[in-house]
């Protein structure tokens, strides 16, 4: 790999998300003395990492841990996908389970570091994501094949059988519960304090975990998934 220019970064942001503050730490400092990041954003939870995930940031790299409080679905790391397609996404994870890393590719991410990396390893394996390419552990050939017990990523029919709370983030659930309301998505933003940026991201999760494509479609699946939830 050729050596990054690190100037390359100046002037953008990265963002952890991982509640490991000592992980992040070690992650902040790769980030900024060897590629030269202006800014690095440290969040512990998946819905505050959504709150800072704002185009006016300049956000070129983000890395999520797949364990920490909010990351209960496959489907949120993919709507940060489709909803951010210029930012660099990647997982950081102490997980060896191969089907974690085949999904991971699967959504479409650039990478899946492991965090036993060494430092230079990981910094390696972060240049790689930067450069364009999709950064995979070189264990994955040796992983062996195990069936798992339940879908990585929650059909539709299989959530309406769930309590939302479980598969929506805290945040959503918020947001759905406005629009049962009826509130607009500025609305939305001045109840929770949030941009409308980030109000449409939680929308665009909410329709897609709901398998709908309107305000009053979600309105009303909404509604009968919390009430199914909670009687």
């Amino acid at each position: 790999m050729v050596e990054q220019d690190i100037s390359a970064f100046r002037g953008h942001t990265a963002l952890i998300a991982d509640d490991d503050e000592f992980f992040r730490i070690a992650l902040a400092s790769i980030l900024t003395k060897r590629f030269g990041f202006h800014k690095v954003i440290e969040t512990s939870t998946f819905d505050t990492a959504i709150d800072r995930l704002r185009p006016t940031d300049n956000v070129k790299l983000a890395l999520f841990d797949l364990n920490m409080p909010g990351m209960n679905n496959w489907a949120n790391l993919r709507s940060i996908r489709d909803f951010f397609p210029s930012v660099r996404v990647s997982v950081v994870s102490g997980s060896q389970d191969r089907e974690d890393i085949l999904m991971a590719l699967n959504i479409g991410l650039h990478g899946f570091i492991h965090k036993g990396l060494g430092v230079a390893e990981l910094g390696r394996a972060i240049g790689l994501i930067l450069e364009g390419n999709v950064y995979v552990p070189a264990f994955l050939p040796d992983l062996a094949i195990c069936p798992r017990e339940k879908p990585l990523i929650e059909t539709t029919e299989a959530a309406h059988h769930s309590p939302a709370v479980n598969l929506l983030t805290p945040r959503q659930n918020e947001v759905l519960k406005l629009l049962i309301l009826g509130k607009s998505n500025k609305g939305m933003a001045r109840d929770l304090k949030l941009s409308e940026g980030t109000v449409k991201f939680h929308l665009a999760a909410i329709f897609r975990f709901l398998g709908v494509s309107n305000r009053v479609e979600a309105a009303t699946s909404g509604a009968a998934l919390l009430r199914s939830a909670t009687g």
